[in-house]
């Protein structure tokens, strides 16, 4: 019997309920991750800034790549350890750099983690950030440029397989939308301009890559909710990035292939908010014999329910109702045998009729 095969997906920046905060979809992924054989799944379900758990059957898979993993252009090759070069935002202050290289240095005496020598840019990111009319979040780099250089010249000389970018966000303490999201209730102002970053240089380079916001350390908020107090342990979100990257898939994109390689055929199932069904991922996956699962309960700022997208999937309230449809179709099971109310068989000769009525 073949490996049974998930993907997990909640979208950054749309202010999901679980998994629109600091890792705090990582449970989940655990679960889903003793389900299923493989479980495919990207950084902003498995990044809790200092807080991780390394999943030894989860492929770390950054958004741009997956979106060309599950359209069937790139497949996914495990490996054994990753070599990872870690970009750093000239705009950077100093004392915050230190914080950031000793990180690294913990990472590679602690976790022994391979990490080749780190760059800095030319110029500073200069990153700026935005917010839709529907409350999610993006942004925008000054100086995408650089950042392209400096992933260049890790990957040609220190041999990099994986990149970790350390880019400058601007401090906004007093914001109203940072309140909310400490607080349990907002959009990470953050997420949509890391994913631009994270985009730029995959799409580029074809190497897995993540990103961790540079941040002047907040005062203390006794209301802190605990979705968000992953990000407020201390200087730095770097750890969950290193840990991820240290093993993440590389992509394949031209032969030859190995029996190893995944590719978007060998996926069984996905498990997305209900309201975000509208991703690249989800639509190419849709065309395919994936079980799509979506999950009530998991609100969005979006609306795009699978239905009116001719999507088909089954609808759960619950992320635990999930687990139980992923349990009976990879047992091979109809999820109405479960149930008391199993309704007869039909025949479908009536409607073989009509549709040879002379007309």
């Amino acid at each position: 019997m073949r490996p049974y095969t998930v993907v997990l997906i909640v979208p950054t920046g749309i202010g999901a309920a679980i998994g629109g905060y600091a890792g705090d979809a990582l449970p989940v992924a655990r679960a889903v991750a003793q389900v299923a054989d493989r479980l495919i799944t990207h950084p902003n379900v498995l990044n809790g800034a200092q807080l991780y758990w390394s999943l030894p059957n989860a492929f770390y898979v950054e958004g741009y790549g997956l979106d060309r993993f599950a359209a069937g252009k790139w497949g996914l090759r495990p490996v054994h350890q990753n070599r990872i070069g870690l970009v750093l935002d000239q705009g950077i202050e100093p004392e915050l750099r230190l914080r950031h290289l000793q990180v690294a240095d913990a990472a590679r005496a602690t976790l022994g983690l391979h990490l080749t020598d780190y760059i800095v840019t030319d110029a500073p990111l200069g990153v700026e950030l935005r917010t839709a009319e529907s409350g999610a979040t993006w942004g925008t780099i000054q100086n995408p440029a650089s950042l392209l250089q400096a992933a260049e010249q890790l990957i040609d000389q220190t041999g990099a397989t994986a990149i970790a970018v350390v880019a400058r966000f601007p401090d906004d303490t007093g914001s109203e939308a940072l309140q909310q999201y400490r607080h349990g209730q907002g959009v990470d102002p953050l997420a949509g301009a890391e994913a631009v970053i994270s985009h730029l240089v995959v799409r580029t380079f074809r190497v897995a890559c993540a990103h961790a916001p540079a941040l002047a350390p907040l005062l203390i908020d006794p209301d802190l909710s605990p979705r968000s107090a992953a990000e407020e342990l201390g200087h730095t979100f770097l750890p969950c990035v290193l840990v991820g990257l240290s093993r993440a898939p590389q992509f394949v994109t031209h032969a030859p292939v190995q029996s190893t390689d995944l590719w978007a055929d060998q996926v069984d199932a996905l498990v997305i908010p209900a309201t975000a069904c509208g991703g690249s991922a989800v639509l190419s996956l849709s065309q395919s014999q994936c079980q799509i699962i979506t999950v009530c309960e998991n609100q969005t700022r979006m609306h795009a329910p699978a239905a009116p997208l001719g999507v088909r999937a089954v609808q759960v309230n619950s992320y635990l109702e999930a687990l139980g449809v992923l349990v009976t179709h990879r047992a091979g099971l109809s999820a109405a045998a479960l149930s008391p109310h199993l309704s007869q068989i039909r025949s479908i000769a009536n409607n073989v009729k009509n549709n040879n009525v002379k007309k």
